[in-house]
């Protein structure tokens, strides 16, 4: 297995090419942005930031890691590098972006997955402390600070972008990939957590349509279910799960004290799997 960082990076102020320069990133305008110590480069600018501090916490991304690092969806991240590694070239360097890639747990799977290939890789998320947990584990990959909103990525230089549990932009992973290259999108089904959800909510809300339209430039080349039960046995793990998630944040305080009360639970995974090609 080889992994490489990904070099072909975007200005996010002008779209120029950026050229490494020390411990800076410098485009033909002047632009520059330093490079970490931890060695991620931050490429977020100030006025394109909707908060201080955006993205997952600290205490979310070290959740996150707590929990995925245990293996809990050990199903999805086998289904999503086995898939990667369908799909990207077998010859020569395969480039690949994980769109919001949090700690980078997905990246280092399908790094350790990919046997003699040669991939070059970038992880791209808005959250600092996302980029700066993912960077101490994985030197051979690219971290970004970033939005998917605004790739600091060229133009038709990737041959896979995933998208996982994250935010899609569309018109900016068309920018980005090659002709004929491919979207891998993981999205929570209807029933995904739904044991925590009936606990936290008052009622859950009726599940919205499955059948999202094509997204403009793609099309869709197959959808697959990954479904499984899991069996968390410590309110520890119960926490991990809650705060990894969007529903810390939406539930009431009185579903958070319920779920604060859990020694155990028992829950159903149940995520969709889209793969769609760069028309």
């Amino acid at each position: 297995m080889t992994t490489i960082p990904f070099d072909a990076l975007a200005c996010p102020l002008d779209g120029c090419p950026l050229a490494p320069r020390d411990k800076t990133w410098r485009c033909e305008n002047g632009h520059s942005f330093d490079v970490a110590r931890q060695g991620y480069v931050h490429l977020l600018p100030v006025q394109k930031k909707r908060t201080l501090d955006p993205g997952d916490s600290k205490e979310m991304v070290a959740a996150r890691q707590r929990f995925l690092n245990a293996g809990f969806y050990g199903r999805i991240v086998d289904t999503v590098s086995n898939l990667s590694l369908q799909v990207l070239p077998g010859e020569g360097v395969a480039s690949v972006l994980d769109a919001g890639s949090g700690e980078g747990y997905y990246l280092r799977h399908l790094a350790g997955a990919a046997g003699d290939r040669t991939l070059a890789m970038i992880g791209v998320d808005i959250s600092k402390w996302a980029v700066l947990a993912a960077a101490k584990q994985n030197k051979q990959t690219r971290w970004v600070v970033g939005s998917n909103a605004n790739l600091p990525v060229l133009p038709n230089s990737l041959d896979l972008v995933l998208c996982l549990f994250g935010f899609p932009v569309y018109s900016e992973f068309f920018r980005v990939l090659r002709a004929g290259g491919q979207l891998i999108q993981v999205d929570a089904g209807a029933d995904h957590l739904r044991e925590l959800r009936e606990i936290i909510y008052p009622e859950l809300k009726p599940p919205g349509d499955s059948a999202t339209a094509v997204p403009e430039g793609f099309r869709l080349l197959d959808s697959t279910v990954v479904r499984f039960p899991l069996s968390l046995t410590d309110r520890d793990t119960i926490a991990d799960l809650l705060a990894m998630t969007p529903h810390l944040y939406r539930a009431s305080s009185a579903g958070l004290e319920k779920a604060a009360e859990l020694e155990s639970l028992d829950v159903t995974v149940d995520v969709i799997l889209k793969r769609f090609e760069k028309r």
